[in-house]
């Protein structure tokens, strides 16, 4: 039998009815008025020292946690039931009566064919303490990290590949995590027994488990702890990694980096990265959703007779736009396909705003045209409607 084996075998030898001063067939009422009762009478802030009395507390709070509960009662009264038949005697169950039964695969937890065994039937009533050793030994994913990376307004149109440099979390490079000094040995934290745990008060007679401040859960302590680290296991790790930031990314967005946050537990995988993406304007361009923004200025003669304009695109070849007669200051043409770079693939739309320029001063030749312009339209009335009651 394995010493998770003989540790349930002990669980199974002890009688939560007499720890809590109730008969087998107690009612639900019978057993918590009992548990109150004694948690009152050895609570640890009302018997400071008395170590008698921390012990008495912590049995009673066991104790209640198993048959305070109805599922894990019926459990635990099996489990009892298999024990008084000598079922963890060690060995092959009713071997002098030859059933070959052996109680080591019974209490064996589940193995590679799959089936629950003992560990899995009856391990939740005592808060999986026999497993806890191997469920903390399982390898566990790293930290997320966050990082902000900032990148030109054209990089964050067309994409880029960025360099970071990243100081994460990490296991401590000289006692590999264990916060113990290299070289020596570690034994059973004395404070918490190797649970990993210790059962603290949440005042009244409630009480609940939480890590123990002695060992931060590994269950195990050093007596000289890691130099480097100071016996917190951890350490800070410098790398610098490349990060692909997409085509068409916006300012404030969040890109996924996958596997490159901080190193795993026990083997496990690195967490993941995220990049917060800020863009830096541009002299030029701006931009609206998925398309590109950009005011052009036109004279008041293009704009009254008509043009072809040329039209810059944002890293591709100038576009050509036309015109028409009697354009308004402020209209906006679109120009297909000349945007940024959508989630599905596609292109957005460069959409080009004209801003009719009003000179600030007038050659003579330009000044007597206006003027001559100036009688020809005095009978327009530009701002009759303006006074319309």
């Amino acid at each position: 039998m394995s010493a998770t084996d003989g540790m349930r075998a002990d669980w199974a030898s002890k009688d939560f009815y007499a720890v809590l001063g109730v008969k087998k067939d107690a009612t639900a009422d019978e057993i918590k008025k009992a548990y109150r009762k004694l948690a009152r009478e050895n609570h640890p802030d009302s018997n400071p020292g008395d170590a008698a009395k921390h012990d008495k507390f912590k049995s009673v709070a066991e104790a209640y946690d198993v048959v305070g509960d109805a599922e894990k009662r019926a459990k635990y009264d099996q489990m009892r039931e298999l024990y008084r038949s000598g079922g963890f005697a060690g060995g092959s169950y009713g071997e002098a009566g030859g059933t070959g039964f052996d109680i080591n695969d019974f209490l064996r937890d589940r193995g590679a064919g799959g089936g629950g065994g003992f560990g899995e039937m009856f391990g939740d009533i005592f808060g999986n303490r026999g497993t806890r050793t191997r469920a903390q030994e399982r390898p566990r994913k790293g930290a997320d990290v966050e990082t902000t990376a900032t990148i030109g307004f054209t990089d964050a149109i067309q994409g880029v590949t960025v360099s970071l440099r990243l100081t994460s979390d990490a296991p401590c490079p000289d006692c590999n995590g264990t916060g113990g000094k290299p070289g020596t040995r570690p034994h059973v934290c004395p404070e918490c027994e190797g649970a990993g745990y210790v059962v603290a008060s949440v005042g009244g007679a409630f009480s609940m488990n939480e890590t123990c401040p002695a060992c931060g859960g590994r269950q195990l302590v050093y007596d000289e702890p890691c130099p480097t680290c100071h016996g917190n296991g951890r350490g800070l790790s410098a790398r610098t990694i490349q990060a692909r930031i997409p085509a068409g990314v916006k300012s404030g967005q969040k890109i996924r980096v996958k596997g490159k946050g901080a190193v795993g537990e026990n083997g496990g995988p690195h967490g993941d990265l995220f990049v917060v993406v800020k863009v830096s304007g541009h002299r030029l361009f701006g931009r609206k959703d998925d398309n590109l923004t950009i005011d052009v200025p036109v004279s008041f003669a293009e704009a009254a007779l008509g043009a072809e304009i040329t039209v810059p695109t944002l890293g591709g070849s100038p576009v050509t736009l036309k015109i028409p007669a009697g354009t308004p200051n402020g209209r906006t043409f679109r120009v297909r396909g000349k945007g940024a770079t959508r989630k599905d693939g596609t292109l957005g739309d460069l959409l080009a705003t004209v801003q009719v320029q009003v000179p600030a001063t007038l050659e003579p030749a330009a000044r007597e045209a206006i003027e001559a312009y100036r009688t020809a339209t005095a009978r327009i009335p530009l701002r009759a409607n303006l006074f319309e009651s």
